[in-house]
């Protein structure tokens, strides 16, 4: 199943393999699932852009969708030096994919309250995601590492987007 992090193959001790050797296959399904949920982020932030009413709002989205191009090509070169062949499209089965599914029926009724909140969910999803890819104590140097560097996105935009959907549900006037 692509939507995993189910481990096979891997009862060396902790350090035992050289990066690149007895990891690489299953550190290479792993980056590729984050790749994917990251594609499914990046289509539902392009998505929430050219559907909000606000423009500051399209705007933080445009940005988010950018910076998360910048996550996906880290972790494709991840996989690409581990010797596999890096995801280029979204999960469409995927759990994430679910999640901005629910977008785009917020996306419709074009309430920009509704849409950051698809988004924020999105977001914990995504997150969480990361935070168990980077569990695994069977992760080769370079997998860590590249998980590493695309997390700083991903919680980022997680903490960003919660923090304006708590803003936009907040009352207003003092």
């Amino acid at each position: 199943m692509n939507d995993t992090y189910t481990r096979t193959g891997t009862d060396a001790p902790m350090g035992a393999p050289a990066a690149g050797e007895h990891n690489a296959a299953g550190d290479t399904a792993i980056l590729n699932t984050l790749i994917g949920t990251l594609l499914d982020s990046i289509d539902g932030y392009e998505k929430s852009a050219a559907d909000a009413d606000n423009q500051q709002l399209a705007g933080q989205f445009t940005a988010r969708a950018a910076e998360r191009q910048g996550a996906v090509r880290t972790l494709q070169s991840a996989v690409t030096a581990l010797g596999g062949k890096p995801e280029d499209d979204g999960t469409l089965l995927g759990a994430a994919h679910r999640a901005f599914v629910s977008l785009r029926e917020a996306v419709s009724a074009r309430d920009d309250a509704a849409i950051v909140a698809e988004v924020e969910r999105g977001e914990d999803y995504l997150k969480a995601k990361f935070e168990a890819a980077s569990e695994h104590a069977d992760l080769s140097t370079t997998a860590r590492a590249a998980i590493a560097d695309a997390y700083a996105s991903v919680k980022s935009g997680h903490d960003a987007m919660s923090q304006l959907k708590h803003t936009m549900v907040a009352p207003t006037g003092g």
